[in-house]
């Protein structure tokens, strides 16, 4: 429990190095929401995916600058499970952070039914965001090509018809299910349905995230140790 505190109070201070990168991340949400602002369903969903960007394009720098100190942490005691749940508990806590800030500038700003369902759909895209960020910043070399992999993937979500079955493939594709619950009070099956989706695919990519982490770190120290 120590070192996955420490991780996480690691994780943090690396952040907080980029501040000016991840400033300019916090901008994406509003960004996307002014874009839409006339219509309060597409605006929400909008800026839901502009959170979800930022918190996994945080997530992915994160991931790969600690592909090179994690090996000296392992070495120093530090298992593979200390550094993924410590990195993942402080991306989360900071991308919680962003999503309440969020959240309170929508549920002000549009009328919306059940503006609850708003906080805790922008909650739920951030604990998708941040083991898919981790799970690209594993998979790539660097981070320029796991950023252009995430626009991939937010452009895919942004332009595929949601109602299509194809787009429950998509990692975010709770959004448009909590938020028509959220704007129109529709049946709650959009609410659980979602919440649903969003829960499995975060589970998903954190197992294969950590998977990925783990193996990493016993091929390297065997290599060292060899």
């Amino acid at each position: 429990m120590i070192r996955t505190l420490r991780m996480a109070e690691m994780t943090l201070r690396e952040l907080l190095r980029r501040r000016g990168v991840l400033g300019l991340l916090l901008l994406v949400p509003l960004v996307f929401y002014l874009g839409r602002h006339d219509q309060a369903g597409q605006a929400i969903r909008f800026a839901s995916l502009g959170v979800g960007f930022a918190v996994s394009t945080a997530a992915l720098f994160s991931a790969v600058t600690g592909r090179q100190l994690a090996p000296r942490l392992a070495l120093s005691g530090f298992r593979p499970r200390h550094l993924f749940l410590g990195r993942t508990l402080a991306l989360t806590v900071a991308g919680l952070l962003v999503s309440a800030l969020y959240a309170v500038v929508v549920t002000t700003d549009q009328h919306v039914a059940h503006p609850q369902a708003v906080a805790a759909e922008l909650a739920l895209t951030t604990l998708v965001a941040v083991p898919l960020g981790l799970l690209l910043g594993l998979a790539v070399p660097r981070d320029l090509e796991g950023t252009l992999l995430l626009i991939c993937v937010i452009g895919a979500q942004m332009v595929i018809d949601p109602a299509k079955s194809s787009a429950k493939a998509l990692p975010f594709w709770s959004t448009r299910e909590i938020i028509t619950y959220a704007v129109d009070g529709a049946a709650d099956g959009s609410l659980t349905s979602g919440t649903v989706h969003a829960l499995v695919v975060a589970a998903l990519l954190a197992v294969a995230s950590g998977t990925v982490m783990s193996v990493r770190l016993r091929r390297r120290a065997h290599m060292q140790f060899v």
